[in-house]
């Protein structure tokens, strides 16, 4: 096998980092990129395009919004996880996602690389408000953003210090007035990402010269994309 070069959002390598062998170059992206998925699409490419020939590149991400769709491969493969978030990375399968989502719709799901991240999460967004309005006024405007969540759910990977993050995810729900929850979750389907374990069922697999498309994360039954001009369909 090729090695792997990991392209991550910082969210995800956070749960990542731990399982991704010794040697193994990575790259990880801020999170604001996820807030135009034309400008992720754009910065992904970019940096796709900078890695020398020779490698595997495993991306740390989901569809995204459709930010994955009509990145080219290149002289790559490229490996995606078959998930329209990260959620589901975290939760450990698909079928667990789905059960958390028909569950409760409104829900704010929450990790240590959430509640870690500077600016764009949960806390930064808080605090950057009540800097700007005031303790009262600027509570009233962060929890603007999440009137329509009923419930905070802390995902426990088990991947880290989780009294610690779970006391703080605890503190950002009494914060916006959320009922805090903490779901298990599990670090298999990251750690089969990072380690090249890849089936075709839970990742997308894009050969050298094929392009993501937005299909191939909606494939009950996945196939492996091809290039184009091939006369297969991926």
């Amino acid at each position: 096998m090729e090695p792997l070069y990991i392209i991550a959002c910082t969210v995800v390598w956070e749960e990542m980092q731990s399982h991704v062998p010794a040697g193994t170059p990575a790259l990880v992206l801020e999170f604001g990129l996820h807030n135009s998925p034309d400008r992720l699409r754009q910065r992904l490419q970019e940096e796709i395009d900078k890695v020398p020939p020779g490698y595997t590149i495993v991306l740390g991400y989901g569809l995204c919004g459709g930010g994955m769709d009509g990145i080219r491969a290149g002289e790559h493969r490229l490996v995606i996880p078959r998930a329209h978030d990260c959620i589901a990375l975290f939760l450990g399968s698909l079928e667990r996602y789905e059960e958390q989502m028909l569950q409760e719709r409104g829900t704010y799901y929450v990790t240590k690389g959430w509640l870690t991240i500077e600016g764009d999460g949960p806390l930064g967004q808080y605090q950057r408000m009540v800097e700007k309005f005031g303790p009262e006024k600027g509570e009233r405007l962060a929890r603007l953003a999440f009137e329509h969540y009923k419930r905070l759910a802390f995902i426990n990977t088990g991947n880290y210090e989780v009294e610690y993050y779970r006391n703080l995810a605890q503190q950002v729900a009494e914060w916006y007035r959320l009922r805090f929850e903490e779901v298990p979750g599990s670090p298999e389907w990251i750690k089969d990402l990072a380690q090249g374990r890849w089936d075709s069922r839970r990742f997308v697999i894009v050969e050298p010269g094929g392009t993501v498309k937005m299909t191939d994360f909606f494939r009950l039954e996945p196939a492996v994309s091809a290039p184009a001009g091939t006369g297969t369909e991926a």
